[in-house]
């Protein structure tokens, strides 16, 4: 469901920017303001952000080889991370160029506001924004599949498929630019003073990289290796002691391999009395739970072992008497 449901959003997402891309940069070439060029790159990076995600869903796909014995998982993370640097250096720090510029051109009295073309802005980003609903619209119902009852923060923050976090932040960050663009413009119309439009610029350059920095340190921790969800480790902790056979779990660790695939490893007590035989059915009774209660544990690495009760800390001698 989420890697359906996050291809879809992405494509979406896709499909919306390049078109509006395209008539911002005709706004742009019409009017000459920063806020149209500013929001311009911006569609023109998060176009490109979306192509990268398609590429690292695909190339996640690859089976596994000996130099890689656990696939390719890991490099939808890896996108996912460029996603956010590209969107932070061509998105964010170029529009906040671009809003200097604007600024020391208005400083230096070179102010003439938007001359031309007049209503184009105003109409480009309008329509701009109608498109750009339907794309979050989309992001919004396609997460809301995956992220059952989590708020929409503790989603961004721990679900361990990357696509719909980044498409939700980026196209949240693109409407909220949008509407930035036009209070600046419009009321660069209104007053006549170009300051206006380098304001707007300015806080589109903020916003973004204020989002590119979220989703970069997201992203780095998904790239260090995340275990899984507590929801995941409770139902895997409940299938392993589901059976008789097992007395308890020693200890466990898990770690996400991939958005949809799940490495659990744990050492469990058996009893002494048991054969090899038996032990061996018995890993295989409790694999077999565990892939059940939750279908992402492909690879499984139980270790038995006898549970020692610890022996209690000796007591420290009494202190010399005087």
């Amino acid at each position: 469901m989420s890697a359906s449901g996050g291809t879809k959003a992405i494509v979406a997402a896709l499909l919306a920017n390049l078109g509006i891309a395209v008539t911002k940069f005709v706004a742009w070439l019409l009017t000459q303001s920063s806020s149209m060029l500013a929001e311009s790159i911006h569609s023109v990076a998060d176009s490109g952000n979306q192509a990268l995600l398609l590429l690292g869903g695909r190339r996640a796909q690859r089976k596994a080889t000996p130099q890689h014995p656990f696939g390719y998982g890991r490099e939808r993370y890896i996108y996912a991370f460029i996603v956010s640097i590209v969107l932070f250096s061509v998105g964010g720090l170029f529009a906040l160029y671009e809003a200097y510029h604007k600024y020391e051109h208005w400083h230096g009295g070179h102010d003439e506001g938007i001359t031309s073309w007049h209503w184009v802005p105003v109409v480009v980003l309008s329509v701009a924004i109608v498109l750009e609903s339907f794309s979050f619209r989309t992001a919004i119902v396609e997460s809301n599949h995956v992220r059952g009852k989590a708020t929409w923060v503790q989603f961004v923050r721990r679900a361990r498929a990357p696509e719909l976090p980044v498409v939700l932040l980026e196209d949240l960050g693109a409407l909220v630019g949008l509407v930035f663009a036009l209070i600046g413009v419009s009321l660069t119309l209104i007053t006549g003073s170009s300051l206006w439009d380098a304001l707007g610029t300015a806080a589109i350059g903020l916003l973004l990289v204020t989002i590119a920095i979220i989703l970069a340190i997201e992203t780095k921790s998904l790239l260090l290796g995340e275990g899984g969800t507590p929801e995941d480790v409770a139902k895997i902790e409940q299938a392993i002691l589901a059976g008789p056979e097992v007395d308890r779990i020693i200890h466990m660790k898990t770690l996400h391999l991939g958005p949809e695939e799940l490495l659990v490893a744990a050492k469990i007590a058996v009893r002494e009395s048991e054969t090899a035989d038996e032990i061996a059915d018995h890993i295989n009774a409790a694999e077999g739970r565990i892939r059940a209660a939750v279908p992402i544990a492909r690879a499984i690495y139980l270790e038995p072992d006898i549970y020692r009760v610890p022996a209690p800390p000796a007591a420290e001698p009494a202190p010399a008497a005087g």
